[in-house]
């Protein structure tokens, strides 16, 4: 009877350790699907393919790249599996102002949600169909005052990060354009070039194509600095307007409560991700800029995003936006 009370003792602690040291050791044992809050072929994707490669090569595993389009969609995916690393959300700067830019969400943002990593920045444009009657970008704003609505201003998508940028563009001319939201980049691009659309704040990423071959033009760009691959694009601030000051960025998530092993592995990936040379070249091709290895981690991440959570609280408020 004492050894059946030991045997059954042992069992009850190899059952109920068993399944997290299964889960941390063995993982990845099987595919990774790494859901891009976003349309197929639009920024968010662009940067979801491009690190799924050496990533797969760093877990030993395939990284499946699913695109699935709208922003609420994809995170609402991964917020409902289980929390074993094998769904991952990427997203833009949007997640971290989505609280305050809808009234209900069907998951909390940081809550439903375990940062993992930031991947990359870039800075966002401002540009306008070729036509577009102004001299600078003082002209253009000043256009946008005495215009107001007027003025179709177009973005990928409520809560998107070119939706951001033309909010705050609009506050900081005091003016309130017509707001025409997309379903992602390529079909607001297509309407500007046609010259249906009157303005648009992109990332450079999306825009540089097709204002270095001037089927739109660009009036300035968000950075801190000038970006090289557009160096004779002035900074917002270098226009006399340092308020419009933002870049997109895009940060990799699983569901809550991720086992921390799990984190750390993913993490490691990531920051593989970064340092490959085929990325480096590919990012700087978009105009893009890979997180640094303090930026891929999932301290960073947590506090960053916390912190871009109160910044964009504070510039919605101020910009009198209503949650949607």
């Amino acid at each position: 009877m004492k050894h059946a009370r030991r045997w059954l003792a042992a069992a009850s602690l190899a059952i109920l350790a068993s399944p997290a040291s299964a889960q941390t050791e063995a993982f990845p044992s099987r595919s990774i699907v790494l859901n891009v809050a976003g349309a197929a072929g639009g920024p968010t994707d662009t940067i979801a393919r491009i690190i799924a490669v050496p990533m797969s090569e760093n877990l030993g595993q395939t990284v499946v790249v699913e695109a699935i389009g709208g922003s609420t969609v994809a995170p609402l995916r991964v917020s409902q599996q289980r929390p074993d690393g094998y769904s991952l959300l990427i997203n833009n700067v949007g997640f971290a102002a989505s609280p305050s830019m809808y009234r209900r969400l069907p998951y909390e943002v940081p809550g439903s949600f375990t940062p993992l990593g930031l991947v990359s920045e870039a800075a966002m444009t401002i540009v306008t169909r070729p036509d577009f009657p102004a001299e600078d970008f003082a002209g253009l704003l000043g256009r946008l005052r005495r215009d107001g609505e007027g003025i179709n201003f177009g973005a990928a998508g409520l809560g998107s990060s070119s939706n951001l940028c033309a909010m705050l563009t609009q506050h900081a001319a005091g003016a309130r354009a017509t707001m025409v939201n997309f379903r992602g980049t390529a079909p607001a691009m297509s309407e500007l070039m046609a010259g249906r659309l009157d303005i648009m704040c992109d990332q450079a990423t999306s825009t540089t194509p097709y204002v270095n071959n001037r089927s739109i033009r660009a009036w300035a760009v968000s950075s801190p600095a000038r970006v090289a691959a557009l160096p004779d694009l002035p900074t917002t601030a270098e226009a006399g307007v340092p308020s419009i000051a933002m870049s997109t960025w895009h940060g990799i998530y699983g569901p809550a409560n991720l086992p921390e092993p799990i984190q750390q592995r993913i993490a490691v990936a990531i920051r593989a991700a970064m340092a490959d040379p085929r990325v480096r070249t590919r990012f700087e091709e978009l105009v893009t800029s890979p997180a640094s290895e303090e930026q891929a981690t999932p301290a960073f991440h947590q506090r960053f995003l916390a912190e871009e959570m109160t910044r964009w609280r504070a510039i919605i408020v101020a910009a009198g936006v209503t949650p949607e």
